[in-house]
């Protein structure tokens, strides 16, 4: 169990990906390049890649992700964010993507 305070600390915003890619040499890594109405948008590396063949159909896709965790580098790229996906233990995966259109860059609440 975590605290009210700790979950709150976790900064959950929508972001539109615009770009994803496999990367090479790896089964389930994903570079996506993301925008949260930022500067510029970020890189972030998910594990999802087994789920889509074709990471084209990734691009334009609004989903959920944890935009405040520290950077990470996984396999030689920075990742700066996590996506929010969910798998059972059957194979059924999912994105968490808003039901709205809502604007990239918007905090949860």
């Amino acid at each position: 169990m975590i605290s009210y305070d700790d979950f709150a600390k976790v900064e959950i915003r929508v972001g539109k990906i615009l770009s994803a890619e496999k990367i090479p040499d790896t089964d389930k890594l994903l570079k996506l390049s993301v925008s949260f109405a930022e500067e510029a948008p970020r890189q972030i590396v998910s594990g999802i890649a087994l789920y889509f063949p074709d990471p084209g159909v990734l691009v334009g896709k609004k989903c959920m992700f944890v935009a405040n965790l520290e950077p990470r580098t996984i396999r030689g790229f920075e990742s700066n964010g996590m996506l929010f996906a969910i798998s059972t233990e059957d194979g059924k995966f999912s994105l968490l993507e808003p039901s709205q259109d809502i604007p990239e860059g918007t905090k949860a609440k």
